[in-house]
């Protein structure tokens, strides 16, 4: 089972519907998390650790995370998918940005 970690700014709308889309997926365990302090689910050590890959939206997600929880990050796939914050959750076009820009990294 690969875990699979999506991460967004405050865990409304872009990482959530990440989380939803792939959720079905066979051999998938799948989470979402925020980087802001106020996210819904707020990015935790916890599930850094926990995550074999992690998909950041965007390049300012991926540089706090590694500098909040660099400690964890050793030997952990990283994935930018450059998706900017204009989507509503669950928006068609960004379900078909997730499916093209994620599937391929699963299928390995």
């Amino acid at each position: 089972m690969k875990k699979v970690l999506f991460v967004c700014s405050r865990n409304r709308l872009r990482s959530p519907s990440a989380e939803n889309v792939f959720a079905a997926w066979p051999g998938l365990e799948v989470a979402s998390a925020g980087v802001s302090n106020d996210a819904e689910m707020p990015l935790s050590a916890e599930l850094v650790e926990w995550a074999d890959i992690i998909f950041v939206m965007e390049r300012v997600h991926r540089a706090k995370l590694a500098q909040k929880f660099k400690h964890c990050l050793h030997n952990k796939r990283v994935i930018c998918l450059d998706i900017a914050d204009e989507y509503e959750y669950m928006a068609p076009a960004l379900v078909q940005l997730l499916e093209q820009r994620v599937g391929r990294h699963l299928t390995d």
